[in-house]
């Protein structure tokens, strides 16, 4: 074999030498750092609900955001197919998202009801509650829903009434910044406190609107600001909505919650 050879043949097994231990690293780099993604990710989101709830402070540490979501919030199953609590999982460990991608754990949805483009609806979803004084204080329900590049998922939080708004935000979401990815925007974000869902006779009517809301309106209680130069991600916000509030989401449980029948 002559030495060009020998060099052509060293430098590949050499390079494919590298190859392997860089791979056999980062493999174990992402097993070992796996339970630190998954704890950072939920978090996140405990330190969402909270904001949303309107609890908290956003500087608060790791640790407080922790031990406050603990003593203060309750992880609850409901059954969306009864409109019912459940105890048929356990809702701490429970993950809706995943339940929902599973034909076992959920059911595809018509194009006719799909209008958050969700494509498939889980069995059954984890609530958050606030009690005091053995009371319902706040109820936080997850959404979610497709805007213009991604889907949207985050949480609406309402008052013990089951109608007034405490807060609305997403979580996570791929739009585009300064366009759809205005929603994480604390102005717009600060309009949906106080709003209301229903109207006097019981319909659905939150809404986001096109442009801004006309505040001599009758319906300016439920309504709220689109978002500037991002129709279709308002659009998208407005249609998750519609829909887990409606009677395919969460209608029926807050129904039979408001009847005492949950």
């Amino acid at each position: 074999m002559s030495s060009q050879k020998e060099s052509t043949t060293r430098t590949l097994v050499v390079a494919l030498l590298v190859c392997l231990v860089c791979s056999v690293f980062v493999a174990g780099a992402a097993v070992a750092l796996k339970p630190t993604q998954v704890d950072n990710r939920l978090l996140d989101k405990q330190r969402s609900i909270l904001a949303i709830a309107g609890l908290g402070d956003p500087s608060m540490s790791s640790a407080q955001v922790k031990e406050m979501f603990n003593g203060t919030i309750s992880a609850k199953l409901v059954d969306l197919q009864t409109g019912k609590f459940s105890d048929a999982k356990d809702p701490v460990t429970f993950d809706p998202l995943k339940a929902s991608k599973d034909p076992q754990t959920s059911s595809a949805l018509p194009g006719s009801q799909d209008i958050a483009s969700i494509k498939r609806l889980e069995h059954y979803s984890t609530v958050y509650v606030v009690e005091k004084d053995g009371e319902l204080d706040t109820l936080i329900l997850p959404v979610r829903g497709y805007g213009l590049w991604s889907t949207l998922y985050g949480f609406i939080a309402v008052k013990g009434d089951l109608n007034t708004v405490v807060g609305m935000g997403f979580y996570q979401h791929g739009e585009t910044p300064g366009l759809g990815g205005e929603v994480d925007n604390p102005k717009w974000k600060g309009q949906w406190p106080g709003k209301t869902l229903f109207d006097d006779s019981g319909k659905l009517a939150v809404q986001v609107v096109k442009g801004g809301v006309d505040p001599q309106s009758p319906r300016a209680e439920h309504q709220v600001d689109g978002l500037a130069g991002a129709t279709l991600t308002s659009n998208g916000v407005d249609h998750l909505l519609k829909f887990w509030l409606g009677q395919n989401g969460f209608g029926p449980f807050i129904a039979n919650l408001r009847a005492g029948e949950a």
